[in-house]
């Protein structure tokens, strides 16, 4: 592991981008191009370099945008949320006297003149998270509705309501608090409603890749989904505990009243018990479904998970003062 600096030089009330880049090198330069255009003097890019193994981050690439910033190489791909986690613990730990932190993907789909109007919706003082909330979404018709049924599922089962990704800005105690989080290293959109921040919705359009394709295909995009509701586990493990137990309290009801014709004689020959038989067997799978559900609630309840150490993760840093190469 390199030995990490306590701090690095960042501007005065600098705007801190992070950006997880993997196997990418043509979409992140334009990326740096744009946002030094856009952002300006105050924009420092913390650039994380998530395993690249045939085109690997340069920090050259910074430096001809003439951008101030720094390239996290990792040793391994660790995924998109992992890798902004350590993005994320860098700026909190090795950063001064920013004034918020922008996370945007670096394939151009996060627009970088839509940098601005995240960060007035960050203004107001009540507000301690801004999030992109797309208007207008360019995927297929597949993606757009397995989004659907995502976002419904998520409602029912964390009755929480979903509709933003990784594309937000955050004032220092918005980082600060998703930092001291472990569900930061799972999903960042779930883990800021777990945070219990302060939130303001910023509806903006999504934009065209800049290059190549999205390698994000359904099995991911279903894992993404899970991971979503891993945060909120232990609500989950509830909702579906008291679903169960209704479900059982129904059989209860439905094999008392099975019993009931068949006492008054409304019952044929032969319904009787098979009706019995398979409320009995709702019964006892959703019985014991109920009692797994609670005791792995006080698991999730009582359990504690080691702290991730970011700086393990990293190889390399290399840093750039923002200077323009000849």
């Amino acid at each position: 592991m390199q030995q990490i600096q306590a701090t690095y030089a960042c501007p005065q009330q600098a705007v801190v981008v992070v950006t997880p880049i993997f196997e990418d090198i043509e979409a992140s330069d334009r990326l740096f191009k744009e946002l030094a255009a856009t952002i300006g003097p105050r924009l420092y890019v913390v650039a994380v370099d998530d395993g690249s193994l045939r085109r690997p981050v340069e920090v050259d690439g910074l430096a001809l945008a003439g951008i101030a910033g720094v390239v996290l190489r990792l040793k391994r791909n660790v995924g998109h949320q992992r890798a902004i986690a350590i993005g994320l613990n860098f700026v909190a730990s090795c950063l001064e006297g920013f004034e918020c932190v922008v996370v945007m993907d670096s394939d151009g789909e996060d627009v970088p003149q839509s940098v601005v109007p995240l960060l007035a919706a960050l203004q107001p003082l009540d507000v301690d998270v801004a999030v992109a909330r797309r208007r207008n979404r360019a995927e297929a018709l597949r993606f757009r509705m397995f989004y659907l049924v995502y976002k419904v599922v998520f409602r029912l089962l964390s009755g929480r309501r979903i509709d933003f990704g990784n594309f937000m800005a955050l004032k220092p105690i918005g980082l600060r608090r998703l930092v001291a989080m472990q569900e930061l290293w799972i999903h960042l959109a779930a883990c800021t409603l777990a945070s219990r921040l302060r939130i303001a919705d910023c509806p903006l359009d999504r934009g065209p890749r800049y290059a190549g394709d999205s390698r994000m295909n359904f099995v991911s995009l279903v894992l993404h989904g899970f991971k979503a509701l891993m945060v909120f586990a232990e609500d989950v493990l509830v909702r579906v505990g008291i679903a169960c137990a209704l479900i059982a309290g129904l059989a209860i009801v439905g094999a008392a009243t099975a019993v009931l014709l068949k006492l008054i004689g409304y019952a044929t020959p032969g319904w009787f018990s098979i009706a019995l038989g398979i409320l009995l067997l709702v019964f006892l799978q959703t019985g014991a479904l109920t009692l797994m559900t609670l005791m792995l609630t006080g698991v999730v309840r009582g359990g504690s998970i080691a702290s991730a150490r970011w700086e393990e993760f990293i190889e390399t840093i290399s840093e750039s003062h923002g200077h323009r190469a000849p």
